[in-house]
This record gives structure tokens, C-alpha cells and sequence, in this order.
């Protein structure tokens, strides 16, 4: 287990790498930081200074290795003010481990820079204060997901080729097919607008909001009703389709048969042998699309306008605020890896016959 641990989190550091330098080169290629900081009215001696605070005056290998070093919870600052590493009151909170020369070698946390839209707002900040809505909605989503998917997966199976059956598999294919896009378009306007009378939901709305007064922020559960289920609709069919599918591969093994030779019901046998072992790739998918979902949810959170991390992703690509766009992917990408790790040890748990190494 240690060892499998260990493996799991040297191959997790390697892939992280490789997310790292991708963002960093395909971002840094869109155009000149310093100008993008500081918009239309900006002078030679502006931009100057800019890039010289921010390190873009430098070789673009050594604003990778500047990147790399902020990120790390280990790095390596210069004691000279006028440095990009030098570690000023303002950057932030570290702890000095040693001094060799001119360098000093400190433990802190990663570093993600400054919002260039928002100046002098942490990229860590704004993910911080978004990402919890993000989690909200990908919770209830997969949670919607799980609970019917799993029921109707198991309806299915057992009714198979019945009409039941068809028109599940017809549901769940349309489902798949839709963009989630289009469904929240579509399921903003009809019950947001014109059945709103009857299900009191708006078109847009967050999970918090200004009361009339706007004194304080009040919790608004109603408005996480249709982006959840919007975005739960995809992984909602695509776990139909794998419950049945895995159920009735299941139901056809030698053990299942034994299970109804010795007199169990049907009930005890799809509840105590039959289920268990169907989950294996359904849980399976459910990590992918969960993982999946704190990107996906972008364009669900704009059209709802639910305050995510998606949403926020969308405003940064419109004013092409580079750190916040880097460093959320980069949230996702360490949010993917660290479920795929948990979902292997579940696997396990699911099918003994998995052994981790």
C-alpha cells in the first residue's frame, strides 16, 4: 500500500509537471504580460517597470524557472530588493530554513501570483473564494447523477428489451448527445422564465446573494436547483448506460446462479452480490466526471450566472488574465490527479480481486 502510495504520487508529480509547462509556454504566448496588466493607456516607462517587478524582462526559460520556483513549497529567494525572487513583506507568508550567500531557502505555500485584471488580488484568493461554489454544484450534480443513474441502470437490466427498458436507453442517449450548454440555455428559459410562476426558480442566481438591503448575503439553495441538474445530466446517462450494462454482464456470472440455487430471492441477490460488483466501473466513471466537472461546469456557471471557479475561468479568458487562468487549470489538473488516486483505492475496496502495487 505505502509503495503503491508512493508510486501513485511520483508519477502524480511527473504528469503535474508536464501540466505545468504546457500552461505556462501556451499561455505566455498570447501576448506581452506587462500589457496586458496595465490595458490601453500605458507608457514605455510603465511597461518597463512592470516587467522589470515581474520578472518578464528576462529570458522566457528563466520566467519558467521564476514560475517553477514560486509554485514549489520549497524555493530559493534573493536577499537583493530589486530582484524578482527577493522575498518582499507583501508577497507572501514563509518560513527561512537556511541562508547560503545571497540566497535564502524558505517553506511556504505555492505561490500562484497576482490576478492581472484584479491587481493586488492573489490568483490564490480568488480560486479560494470561488472554488467552494464549484464544489457545491459538482457535489449535487453527481450526486443526482449517482442516485438515478444507478436506480434507472438497475430498472434496465432488469427489464431488458421491455419498453421500459427502450425508453430509458433512449433518454439516456439523448442525454449524452445534448450539450451541456444548450441544456442550461434551454432549461434557464423554460423554468426559469416561462414556468417560473409555478417553480419560483430565476434564470440566473448564485448560492449566495445581497438581501434587498443590501446589508448581508443570504444563501439561495433554490438558485443550485437547475445548474445542478443541468450539469448532472451527462454523467447522469453515461451511468444508466454503465449500471445496466455492468449489472447484466454480472447477473450471467456462475455465482449469481449459485446465489439463486440456494433459494435467495431475487431482491437479496441483485441487493447483496449483484450491485456491489456492478459498481466497479461506474465508480470508475463517476471520478472522471467529477473531476471533469470543475471544468466543465464553465459554461453551465456563465449562463446560470452561478459565482464558480468556471465562471470566473470565462472572465479571465475575456480580459485575458493569464495567473488566473494558469492557476485554475492547474487547481483542476491537482484536483484529477487526487481523485484518480482515491477512486484506485476504492476499486480495490469494490473487487478484491484488485490488489494495489
Amino acid at each position: 500500500m505505502i509503495r503503491y502510495l508512493i508510486n501513485k504520487i511520483f508519477y502524480a508529480f511527473i504528469t503535474l509537471l508536464g501540466v505545468i509547462t504546457v500552461i505556462f509556454f501556451l499561455f505566455n504566448k498570447l501576448g506581452d504580460p506587462a500589457k496586458m496588466m496595465l490595458g490601453q493607456n500605458q507608457s514605455e516607462e510603465q511597461v518597463a517597470a512592470v516587467k522589470k517587478k515581474y520578472g518578464f524582462d528576462k529570458p522566457i526559460g528563466t520566467q519558467f524557472l521564476y514560475y517553477l520556483n514560486d509554485l514549489s513549497p520549497i524555493s530559493f529567494h534573493s536577499k537583493t530588493k530589486n530582484d524578482y525572487t527577493y522575498l518582499g513583506p507583501n508577497k507572501y507568508t514563509a518560513t527561512a530554513l537556511f541562508s547560503l550567500g545571497n540566497t535564502t531557502t524558505v517553506i511556504k505555500a505555492p505561490y500562484l501570483r497576482e490576478s492581472f485584471a484584479k491587481q493586488g488580488k492573489k490568483v490564490s484568493q480568488i480560486i479560494g473564494e470561488t472554488i467552494p461554489n464549484t464544489f457545491v454544484l459538482a457535489i449535487s450534480a453527481i450526486i443526482i447523477a449517482i442516485a438515478l443513474g444507478i436506480v434507472f441502470g438497475i430498472i434496465s437490466a432488469l427489464y431488458k428489451d421491455t419498453w421500459i427498458d427502450k425508453t430509458i436507453q433512449i433518454l439516456s442517449t439523448f442525454g449524452m448527445s445534448v450539450p451541456s450548454f444548450f441544456s442550461a440555455i434551454l432549461f434557464a428559459w423554460l423554468f426559469g422564465f416561462v414556468l417560473h410562476k409555478y417553480t419560483n426558480l430565476e434564470m440566473t442566481g448564485s448560492l449566495y446573494e445581497l438581501d434587498d438591503f443590501g446589508e448581508k448575503m443570504n444563501i439561495q439553495w433554490k438558485n443550485l436547483i437547475l445548474p445542478a441538474i443541468v450539469l448532472g445530466i451527462r454523467p447522469l446517462a453515461v451511468v444508466i448506460q454503465l449500471m445496466r450494462n455492468s449489472l447484466l454482464e454480472v447477473l450471467n456470472q456462475d455465482y449469481i446462479r449459485t446465489a439463486r440455487a440456494k433459494g435467495l430471492s431475487e431482491f437479496q441477490v441483485i441487493k447483496n452480490h449483484a450491485v456491489k460488483n456492478a459498481l466497479n466501473p461506474v465508480v470508475t466513471a463517476i471520478s472522471g466526471w467529477f473531476a471533469s466537472m470543475l471544468a466543465g461546469a464553465v459554461f453551465v456557471e456563465y449562463i446560470f450566472g452561478w459565482n464558480g471557479l468556471g465562471k470566473e475561468i470565462v472572465n479571465a479568458l475575456n480580459t485575458l488574465d493569464l495567473p488566473v487562468i494558469m492557476g485554475a487549470v492547474l487547481v483542476i489538473a491537482i484536483i484529477f490527479i487526487t481523485i484518480n488516486i482515491f477512486v484506485d483505492v476504492i476499486y480495490a475496496w469494490l473487487d478484491p480481486r484488485v490488489k494495489l502495487s
